[in-house]
């Protein structure tokens, strides 16, 4: 009995240390051998006010352009930090999305849609399914075009032998 146990031991521990500890594969290449081995990623997304009427005050120019008529009359000019954001075909992307201002924003791509409440920290998950680069913006139009960015997902393919 215990010549059997012992074998069961080695048996277990000779499988254990040759199987992979980390993610499973799932990008292959024809020949089998692996591309990637996907990735949980951690990505800070900030809203951050460029041009808005709050700063009137410190930057005097503005208020000809928030007035009436003004080239920002009705809009504000915000961003998101970063506007680009790479990743890789089957990484999962853990997103933080820190909105300190008082205004409501969002953050919208493909298959995610979150709403940015003012003063808030917001999370979301999201993984990148497909290569392709994919703009995300604000959703609400007076915070357009600027308020943009890309994720850009590169291939699985592109990474053979990069890890």
């Amino acid at each position: 009995m215990p010549r059997l146990i012992l074998s069961i031991a080695v048996i277990a521990c000779t499988l254990a240390c040759t199987s992979r500890g980390d993610a499973p594969v799932r990008f292959q290449a024809s020949d089998g051998t692996p591309l990637h081995h996907p990735h949980v990623r951690s990505v800070t997304v900030t809203t951050v006010p460029l041009l808005v009427k709050e700063q009137q005050g410190v930057l005097p120019f503005l208020k000809e352009d928030f007035a009436r008529g003004g080239v920002l009359d009705g809009k504000e000019v915000y961003a998101f930090s970063p506007s680009t954001i790479t990743v890789v075909q089957g990484d999962t992307i853990h997103f933080t999305f820190i909105n300190p201002e008082d205004d409501v924003h969002s953050f919208v791509l493909p298959d995610l849609a979150i709403p940015l409440p003012p003063r808030k920290t917001t999370t979301a998950t999201y993984v990148a399914k497909r290569p392709g680069i994919f703009p995300f913006v604000c959703a609400i139009q007076a915070h357009l075009p600027m308020m943009s960015g890309q994720l850009v997902v590169l291939s699985a393919e592109s990474m053979r032998g990069a890890q």
